[in-house]
């Protein structure tokens, strides 16, 4: 009897040990259980003062995502000049950067670079400035070098100060849209897409905000002034428009399945070069975005 005793004595111990044992175990993983939910939670978006994860974006409806660093240093540059030319001129500031950014890729060209020439124009017979000389229409095509680019500008407005381009003058200073599609019906790039490409940039960039507009009085002396110098430069206007033929602009806009690696071989470039060119830091590509794809 005694021995039944002891027997059930010690069962009773053994599962008062397994007991404990069991117990201790289990609230020891509490802790755990509940640091790995409040973790999960907090990836999820549910924790104190968060209602709702943050959406995401959605590159290909987000232009500003495409917006380079480069791009804003360029226009914070070269706004000032714009819109100098523009109130002298009348040419909107909007589409002078917008072009300047088009054809000197932000700057970053070997012809803005080395020569200070933001336009692409090239040499007349009555340049007498320094040259520069790279492949272009022809091999080693020249084109003319700016003691700054402040001079570049100058004569972009210069430039346009012909019978061909005459009317974009009667327009309003901050008429952006009609001075991109007048540019384009005028010749002045061969892309079919030269003025939509314009308007983009003036739109993404917010270019339109240096655009001002001018009191009649104000307009009709600048519109004077305008065409008498355009009258003045009429009988030399054959041999200055061959000083910048209609421009080729080879941009390339980013679709679907687009790569840098596919992109610069399909212009014959590398991927460095297509980076540096538009001041890309990396691979990434947004839909819609516009590259430079000629050096």
């Amino acid at each position: 009897m005694n021995q039944n005793k002891k027997d059930l004595l010690l069962l009773r111990y053994f599962y008062a040990v397994l007991f404990l044992l069991s117990f201790s175990l289990f609230t020891a993983c509490l802790p755990k259980q509940r640091v790995l939910q409040s973790a999960k939670s907090r990836q999820q978006g549910d924790y104190p003062g968060r209602t709702h994860p943050t959406k995401k974006r959605n590159p290909s409806n987000n232009k500003s995502i495409a917006i380079s660093a480069s791009a804003q240093d360029y226009i914070s540059r070269y706004k000032p000049i714009a819109i100098k030319e523009m109130n002298t001129y009348g040419i909107p500031a909007s589409i002078t950067l917008a072009q300047g950014l088009l054809e000197s890729a932000n700057g970053n060209s070997t012809l803005a670079r080395e020569a200070n020439n933001h336009f692409g124009i090239k040499c007349t017979s009555d340049w007498r400035g320094d040259s520069f000389y790279k492949d272009d229409d022809r091999i080693d095509d020249c084109f003319r070098v700016y003691d700054s680019p402040e001079d570049s500008f100058r004569d972009h407005s210069e430039f346009l100060l012909r019978k061909r381009y005459a009317t974009l003058f009667e327009l309003d200073k901050d008429d952006y849209a009609g001075w991109a599609k007048g540019l384009k019906k005028a010749g002045y790039a061969t892309n079919p897409r030269y003025a939509e490409l314009l308007i983009d940039l003036i739109e993404r960039y917010g270019l339109y905000d240096y655009d001002h507009g001018e009191k009649t009085p104000e307009k009709i002396n600048r519109e004077e002034r305008v065409f008498t110098e355009i009258a003045e430069n009429t009988p030399k206007e054959p041999e200055q428009a061959a000083a910048k033929p209609p421009l080729e602009m080879k941009i390339h806009e980013v679709k679907q399945g687009d790569t840098i690696f596919n992109i610069s071989k399909l212009y014959g470039l590398t991927p460095s070069e297509l980076k540096s060119m538009n001041s890309l830091q990396d691979d990434d590509l947004v839909l819609g975005q516009l590259l430079l794809v000629s050096k």
